[in-house]
């Protein structure tokens, strides 16, 4: 990010006076930074369609407004309860990215002609499959299947393993294998592969103060694409060569649009993050986005000389424990939190000279550490364009789904 602090603050301006009539706690999604963020994902894709992440997003009506833009197509779900919602909502096409137990789903997804149209499951273990059986409770629908290849980068010989682990499918032949019990298992069809590169995708290669760490991130991601470039073509010739039909090869996030979509073997990109920046999404050498998504806090109390205390903010973020996976205090910029307390359950103190500019009732803007998971926290997200708020959309939560 290179906003100013005159661009920041003007930010803050806007924000205030276009929820001057709301109370915090409350969150918002600024539509002219979404609307630029979702542009320069279409830019960078090249012409290849990006389907939007929806797990990053967990918001039908901001899920509409992509889809609605050219460059996108298709959502990428993350539960088989969430597919089957979206899919009765009417979106056509919906790639479930993760393996479900979800018996009773199954059972719906198999009796349903229309559901089993629209939705995509994935697959990476013939006991899946088997599950999936089981659970059709006399469905006779044929179940879409999509395969995923792992992408983690292994070096030594297999003894150093970069990557996220996922799929248990490295090699081409071991996809293959699975395409080949697909094809001949009654029930099923075999339209898609997916490798979702998050060693590349989801690691900010320019961290501030760890220069050194950044370069061996920026090494390691190099090396990681050219050898996952020439595998993941070597596999989808290899699925191809046992179902010449196959409808799509997906791959990427936000991190890594344009060198997937490079790839000639991939056919679609995945994003959705890069619609929010949340702020994990700051320190990437490949694209730069506007904050999107925030979330304001009330200041409750004045404990004394440059400390504020703001109702609740206490939001982690998934993944490994850290500083990182905290909410970011972003305007007014300069407050920090107080070592010993951090962001609180009901409290949060805050420090810093802007804490003696602000009155009780005053709202503070933070950012969340990732993209979706801020709509776990909220019902409803405030859609402000320029200095006004301009319409209030329920969440996934505020629709009453919550889905993991």
């Amino acid at each position: 990010m290179f906003d100013t602090f005159a661009d920041l603050a003007a930010d803050r301006a806007r924000y205030d006076r276009a929820t001057a009539h709301l109370d915090a706690p409350l969150a918002l999604v600024d539509l002219d930074a979404f609307d630029a963020n979702a542009a320069d994902l279409v830019r960078r894709a090249g012409g290849k369609p990006l389907r939007v992440a929806s797990k990053s997003v967990r918001c039908r009506a901001l899920l509409e407004r992509v889809l609605a833009m050219d460059g996108f197509s298709g959502v990428m779900s993350y539960t088989l309860a969430e597919s089957l919602w979206l899919a009765r909502s009417g979106v056509p096409d919906v790639l479930l990215a993760y393996p479900s137990a979800d018996r009773a789903g199954y059972a719906e997804l198999a009796g349903d002609a229309k559901l089993a149209g629209a939705v995509t499951v994935m697959v990476d273990d013939p006991a899946q499959l088997a599950l999936i059986d089981a659970s059709r409770e006399g469905g006779r629908e044929e179940i879409r299947v999509c395969l995923e290849l792992d992408t983690s980068l292994r070096l030594l010989g297999g003894r150093v393993r970069i990557g996220a682990r996922r799929s248990p499918l490295h090699s081409p032949a071991d996809l293959a294998e699975l395409a080949r019990l697909v094809q001949r298992r009654p029930g099923f069809r075999l339209v898609g592969v997916m490798a979702y590169e998050a060693h590349v995708a989801g690691v900010g290669d320019a961290v501030p103060g760890a220069a050194l760490r950044s370069r061996a991130v920026r090494l390691m991601q190099a090396a990681a694409r050219r050898e996952l470039a020439a595998r993941r073509a070597a596999a989808v010739r290899a699925v191809r060569s046992v179902a010449p039909e196959l409808e799509f090869v997906n791959g990427g996030g936000t991190g890594s649009v344009q060198y997937t979509a490079a790839e000639e073997a991939v056919t679609e990109v995945a994003a959705g993050s890069g619609l929010y920046v949340p702020r994990l999404f700051d320190n990437y050498t490949s694209f730069t986005g506007r904050p999107a998504a925030l979330f304001a806090m009330p200041v409750v109390r004045r404990p004394g000389v440059g400390v504020v205390t703001v109702l609740g903010g206490g939001y982690p973020a998934s993944g490994v424990a850290g500083p990182d996976r905290l909410p970011q205090p972003y305007l007014p910029t300069g407050l920090r939190y107080a070592p010993q307390e951090g962001p609180g359950e009901v409290q949060t103190p805050l420090l810093g000279q802007p804490a003696d500019d602000l009155l009780i009732g005053d709202k503070v803007w933070f950012r969340h550490a990732k993209s979706g998971e801020l709509c776990e926290r909220f019902d409803t997200l405030h859609l402000v364009a320029g200095d006004r708020v301009v319409d209030a959309v329920p969440t996934y939560r505020g629709e009453g789904m919550t889905f993991l």
